[in-house]
């Protein structure tokens, strides 16, 4: 199977400017996240930015990159810029978050499994299951429900389902809850036609892109890893990142 990894990375930033330039243990982190993207089995591994620092940056260190369009509101939007630009025909294509610097090999593979597995998947994402309170009450860390299929039902930042008959603070307990990880993987078909899609009511509402492909029908299937990752917003996140790289120095 012929599968590209493409990594959305913008360069403005609220909470952190500039932050795939973010230096992390003397390598940047986009510079981290296409290292770790290419011990996958993805064929190719590109960068996707708005962002003349990036491209350069990403070139002088061997990756491959193209500048896309500063006007897209999503990174999906400026995966499948990039996948035009490319002009390569793929099997499947992984939409790799910019600022996930120690993302395993292991989760990108996990996915373009569905895609050997599943002839009919259209798109796929990773879910991990809640260890504790703090994950299952943040509204950052969006939760799923899934069908017996594995294909996700419904995403939202409040905890699902509600349980009636339990106190909140017993609900773990009672329940097996799942958190969504925002890794994707699409057929190349299908990323073109939810590109073309206008925001949805329930996106609009939950502030979650994923909506809109399920309101319109999309099926989204899932698989399930174990396996933790930093994401980085703000100072903190590059403080823990960093914390992180001294107690992993292989990394």
């Amino acid at each position: 199977m012929h599968a590209i990894g493409i990594i959305p990375a913008r360069y403005a930033s609220t909470r952190l400017p500039g932050k795939p330039l973010t230096d992390l243990g003397g390598k940047s982190m986009i510079q981290r996240v296409v290292e770790q993207a290419q011990k996958s089995a993805l064929s190719r591994v590109v960068v996707a930015t708005d962002d003349e620092r990036i491209l350069e940056h990403v070139l002088a260190f061997g990756g491959e990159a193209l500048l896309t369009s500063p006007d897209h509101p999503s990174g999906t939007d400026r995966v499948y810029d990039a996948y035009r630009q490319l002009a390569t025909p793929a099997d499947c294509l992984v939409n790799i978050q910019g600022d996930e610097p120690f993302i395993h090999p292991e989760q990108i593979n996990s996915l373009l499994q569905l895609f050997s597995d599943e002839p009919l998947t259209q798109i796929a994402t990773l879910v991990k299951p809640v260890v504790d309170e703090e994950e299952l009450f943040s509204p950052h860390l969006p939760k799923v429900v899934l069908d017996a299929q594995r294909n996700a039902l419904y995403f939202s930042r409040h905890p699902l389902p509600y349980q009636r008959q339990h106190p909140s603070e017993h609900w773990l307990e009672h329940h097996r809850y799942l958190r969504h990880i925002g890794l994707y993987a699409y057929r190349p078909d299908v990323l073109a036609e939810i590109t073309q899609l206008p925001p949805s009511s329930l996106e609009l509402a939950e502030s979650l892109e994923q909506l809109r492909w399920l309101e319109n029908g999309y099926r989204i299937l899932t698989a399930e890893t174990n396996l933790a990752t930093i994401g980085i917003d703000t100072p903190e996140d590059v403080a823990r990142a960093l914390e992180f790289l001294a107690a992993n120095p292989s990394l």
